[in-house]
């Protein structure tokens, strides 16, 4: 049976913590969610100044990247290029903003990563810039 490497507590812990410290010297609030290659969340953080709203909006992006297996925004793209509207995936966790990026090692999706409460672009900025700190691992 084939092993598949996903991301654990510690890493998941490590990448919000990293962010967190980011956003924090910044002084910028935000929510970064961290999921597993399922998109099931593994580690949350909201700090201080961050919307009520992005809250589920970084777990979704998350979840979108992880499922999907492509930055969220990429989808996003797809359904205005393509004409399909994102409802037809059949679950309302599914969002087209930027800021969800899956986190890829050795080949392989072992999560992904969401932020929310940034202006979209510095949500991608942080997301990938998390997501590459594990690239190599």
């Amino acid at each position: 049976m084939p092993e598949r490497r996903e991301i654990g507590h510690a890493e998941a812990r490590a990448l919000v913590a990293m962010v967190g410290d980011r956003l924090a010297a910044q002084g910028d609030g935000a929510a970064v969610a961290v999921v597993d290659a399922h998109g099931e969340l593994v580690a949350f953080l909201r700090t201080d100044g961050c919307g009520l709203a992005s809250i589920n909006i970084a777990i979704h992006k998350a979840f979108t990247a992880a499922r999907e297996r492509v930055e969220s925004s990429v989808l996003g793209e797809r359904s205005r290029t393509e004409g399909f509207p994102i409802t037809n995936f059949g679950d309302p966790r599914y969002v087209g903003w930027g800021g969800g990026v899956p986190i890829v090692v050795a080949g392989d999706v072992i999560g992904a990563i969401g932020v929310s409460g940034l202006p979209e672009s510095a949500d991608v900025e942080l997301a990938r810039w998390a997501a590459a700190s594990l690239a190599d691992t």
